[in-house]
């Protein structure tokens, strides 16, 4: 009998004695990949009900069937963080969504903005690289996942009382920029490769709810610049504190 070091995400309802249907990926991935069978416990998650230990009851080559078992851990809540970004090449927009789901953003935001070099940004594709990165990295959390908007539009329907974090070469030192920042919602902005355009700029300097912020004397790639963001806020505002 295997122990119970598989996660699986699903999207069934999670609790005592709940019978949990396998989709033929998560099938072939359980017992042919996993090699799984009968009896063998994992661990079942689904964003919304926490972590539950499950049993598998059948097992095919198509298909399968759990039960759950037991509670090992209660939902998460987690920072209220947001992380807005363009879409970057394929490889890339992968390892940031990965990344961000690793370091704990609730909500993945893609942007269309006037220098973005890539525009093509499949939410499906994103969710999947979500539940994998969640799978790994043990959290009960799966981040929201947008389909591209303008960033005009995003930002004249912005909600009241979150704070958004603008990554600007061109703002003082990070630390002295980021301590005064109070607690409560906020979101991250990464711009494209390329830059925002100086109307871009000049419109997010004028809204009182942006703050800018340096990241230090390098200039970053976009991917980098997203982790970079995301870890600074964790470590002081976040769920590392």
């Amino acid at each position: 009998m295997q122990d119970e070091k598989i996660r699986l995400c699903v999207d069934h309802p999670l609790g005592p004695g709940q019978g949990v249907p396998l989709t033929e990926a998560q099938a072939h991935y359980l017992f042919g990949v996993m090699r799984l069978a009968a009896g063998d416990r994992l661990r079942l998650f689904n964003g919304r009900d926490g972590e539950w230990r499950a049993e598998v009851e059948a097992a095919g080559r198509r298909s399968g069937a759990l039960r759950v078992t037991g509670q090992t851990r209660p939902q998460a809540q987690g920072a209220d963080l947001w992380l807005m970004f363009a879409p970057l090449k394929k490889a890339r927009t992968d390892m940031l969504v990965e990344k961000a789901v690793e370091l704990g953003a609730t909500r993945l935001m893609p942007i269309l903005t006037e220098y973005a070099n890539a525009e093509r940004f499949r939410p499906d594709k994103a969710e999947a690289h979500v539940r994998e990165a969640a799978e790994q990295c043990e959290t009960t959390l799966l981040p929201q996942v947008d389909a591209p908007r303008p960033l005009t539009r995003v930002l004249a329907d912005w909600p009241e009382g979150r704070r958004l974090i603008w990554a600007d070469e061109g703002a003082g030192r990070a630390g002295e920029r980021l301590a005064p920042l109070p607690e409560g919602p906020a979101a991250i902005l990464i711009g494209p490769e390329g830059g925002f355009s100086p109307p871009e700029r000049a419109r997010l300097a004028a809204l009182p709810y942006v703050t800018p912020i340096a990241l230090g004397p390098r200039i970053l790639r976009a991917e980098t610049a997203a982790i970079a963001m995301l870890t600074l806020w964790q470590a002081q505002r976040g769920d590392w504190v």
